[in-house]
């Protein structure tokens, strides 16, 4: 399993759960940063989804480990 995918994803997320707070603070505000926030939260979502695919094919084609 990489390791480093997997803290990636939870980067990402973590990046886009700013954003999203962003966002929301922003949204009576300024709605154009409120947009582009999310739109940025969306895109670190897409990295979060692709990292945690890439591991689950890899998890997938690996043969079971079996501990003696």
């Amino acid at each position: 399993m990489d390791t480093n995918q997997l803290k990636q994803a939870e980067a990402s997320t973590t990046i886009a759960k700013n954003l999203i707070t962003q966002a929301i603070e922003q949204s009576s505000a300024n709605q154009l940063v409120a947009q582009e926030a999310l739109k940025q939260a969306s895109a670190e979502i897409a990295q979060a989804q692709t990292a945690i695919s890439q591991v689950q094919s890899a998890m997938q084609t690996q043969p079971a480990q079996i501990s003696k």
